[in-house]
């Protein structure tokens, strides 16, 4: 299983030929050159993780495409055929299994509503929390995908996050708003966090990939 990290959020997981779209969204670059696309998974409705434009060019070439997403997504991408997904829910799309954690977006700030985000496992190896610091207990991670800077994220507990997961391997996503030293900075913290339990940190830039 191959998973390619792209601009901020967006993940790619090739398996089989086949071809997972996890929450594309506004700060990534209209997704090119994919082979076979399966599913659309969207953790959550906020806009850099998912555009109509990446929803109608992924449909545009692969027409009837499942789009899962918890039930904030349904509401605000109400002109599209979205598949609810809740906590505990699994879901399989040859040659994906797919199983869904946590239900609600990390604090903002109190003036802000909180809102719906689940967590997916891919095939029980890929793990990406969307924007969340749910913790898929008592699995064995082989790749965490870990959010690094986001207007709700404190790298502290980022770190606990990290800590908590125990990956084989990590590395970091949701870094479009950082600089190239805040990102980097983040990224030293990730890597500490991820050789603590063992595992080792892969510093991902957009288009790069990892196998599992």
């Amino acid at each position: 299983m191959r998973v390619t990290k792209f601009e901020h959020a967006t993940l790619t997981v090739v398996d089989s030929g086949k071809t997972l779209v996890i929450d594309p969204g506004s700060f990534t670059a209209p997704l090119g050159d994919l082979d076979d696309v399966v599913a659309i998974v969207l953790t959550h409705e906020h806009p850099d993780h998912w555009t109509p434009d990446h929803l109608d060019r992924l449909l545009g070439a692969f027409p009837g495409t499942p789009i899962l997403g918890p039930e904030g997504v349904a509401r605000a991408a109400a002109g599209y055929d979205i598949t609810v997904v809740r906590p505990g829910d699994t879901v399989d799309v040859d040659p994906f299994h797919l199983e869904f954690f946590g239900g609600r977006h990390a604090v903002i700030h109190e003036s802000i509503p909180v809102i719906d985000n689940v967590g997916v496992l891919v095939n029980d190896e890929l793990y990406y929390p969307g924007d969340s610091y749910a913790v898929p207990a008592g699995r064995k991670i082989s790749l965490l995908a870990a959010p690094v800077g986001a207007p709700w994220l404190k790298i502290g507990e980022a770190m606990d996050f990290v800590l908590a997961v125990a990956p084989r391997q990590a590395f970091g996503t949701h870094d479009m708003t950082l600089s190239v030293v805040g990102r980097d900075m983040g990224r030293a913290r990730l890597r500490w966090a991820t050789e603590q339990g063992g595992g080792e940190f892969l510093a991902l830039d957009p288009g790069d990939a990892a196998d599992t």
